[in-house]
C-alpha cells in the first residue's frame, strides 16, 4: 500500500484495515443514527409548527431536513467505503441514537430550543468522527464531518439568532 508523508504523519492513500476503521466505523454509525431521528424530529416541526413563526419556521426546518436527508446518504455511504453495511432497523436507530424525540407537543420557541441542542450532540459526535479520522490518517471522513460542522455552526448561530 502506498503512503504518503505530510508533517510528521503518514497517511494511507487507499485500503484501511477493519480495525483502523473500526472506531471511525462506530462513530459515524452513532452519527447515522442520530441524523434519522434528527431528520423525522425536523419533518414532525415542518408539519406542526404553529403561531406566528410559521411560515419562517416551517421554511427553516424544512431546509434543515433536507440537509439532514442528504447527509444520511452521505454517511451511510461512507460507512459502506469501509466494507461495512449500515443496516438500520428503527427499533436500532432508536437505541443507538442520543437524540431522542420529544415527550410532548412542543411550541415554535421550544422546536428551535430542541433543534439546538440536537445540533450540540450532532456537533459532539462530529467531533469524535473528525478525532478518530485523524488519528487514523483518514482525511476523507475528516473532510466530510468538517463539511458538515461547517454548515451546522452556521446554522447553529442563525437559530440562536432567531431566539434572542
Amino acid at each position: 500500500m502506498e503512503t504518503v508523508k505530510a508533517k510528521n504523519k503518514t497517511f494511507k492513500k487507499l485500503g484501511f484495515t477493519y480495525l483502523e476503521t473500526a472506531e471511525i466505523v462506530v462513530t459515524l454509525n452513532t452519527l447515522l443514527a442520530n441524523y434519522q431521528v434528527f431528520y423525522n424530529k425536523l419533518r414532525n416541526f415542518h408539519w406542526n409548527v404553529e403561531g406566528p413563526e410559521f411560515f419562517e419556521l416551517h421554511e427553516e426546518f424544512e431546509n434543515e431536513y433536507n440537509t439532514t436527508k442528504k447527509n444520511i446518504d452521505v454517511v451511510a455511504e461512507r460507512i459502506r467505503a469501509f466494507g461495512v453495511k449500515p443496516n438500520f432497523t428503527l427499533q436500532k436507530t432508536m437505541e443507538m441514537a442520543q437524540i431522542k424525540e420529544p415527550s410532548k407537543e412542543l411550541t415554535a420557541i421550544e422546536m428551535v430550543r430542541e433543534v439546538l441542542r440536537d445540533f450540540e450532540t450532532l456537533h459532539n459526535n462530529m467531533l469524535d468522527g473528525i478525532n478518530a479520522s485523524l488519528d487514523t490518517g483518514d482525511v476523507v471522513t475528516e473532510n466530510m464531518l468538517t463539511e458538515f460542522m461547517t454548515h451546522l455552526e452556521k446554522r447553529n448561530w442563525m437559530f440562536t439568532s432567531y431566539l434572542k
